[in-house]
């Protein structure tokens, strides 16, 4: 399901790349790859969502460095585009 939700991540196909990622979660929940590969599809769609997901998988793994730098850059750009109002 997480390798499903990649290729269709890469082909654009969010919606279905975000089932394939919460359906790997949930057969197992304390993988983090999923969650962080879901983050990564909805930055893309809404940062608080990305965030949430981002944030687990550093509960998961604090060591877990991509994770950490999306986070940081997903809060960057939330205030950056509430700076500019939209």
């Amino acid at each position: 399901l997480n390798d499903r939700g990649q290729v269709r991540y890469l082909r654009v196909e969010f919606a279905a790349a975000v089932r394939d990622f919460t359906a790997a979660i949930e057969c197992q929940p304390g993988f983090e790859v999923p969650y962080y590969n879901r983050g990564l599809v909805r930055y893309r769609l809404e940062f608080d969502e990305a965030m949430k997901d981002f944030r687990k998988v550093l509960e998961l793994n604090p060591q877990f460095e991509d994770a950490a730098l999306s986070l940081k850059q997903a809060i960057l750009d939330k205030e950056e585009k509430q700076k500019r109002g939209y």
